[in-house]
């Protein structure tokens, strides 16, 4: 796969999960399992490059 296919996966990911995010409750444990998941795609958009200041809501 490309990786500008790739990235636009992955910041397409990240914007989903995170509207999943903050429909749950903090303390639910579907959050927790989301959470670890906006962890690693943070971590894959970053190291790509990729500024998450205008598209990271979460905050975390």
């Amino acid at each position: 796969m490309p990786e500008k296919e790739m990235l636009k996966i992955s910041v397409e990911e990240f914007s989903r999960l995170q509207s999943y995010m903050l429909l749950a409750d903090k303390d639910s444990e579907s959050y927790k399992a989301m959470k670890i998941r906006y962890i690693e795609l943070k971590v894959i958009l970053t190291s790509s490059g990729i500024n998450l200041t205008e598209l990271d809501r979460i905050k975390e």
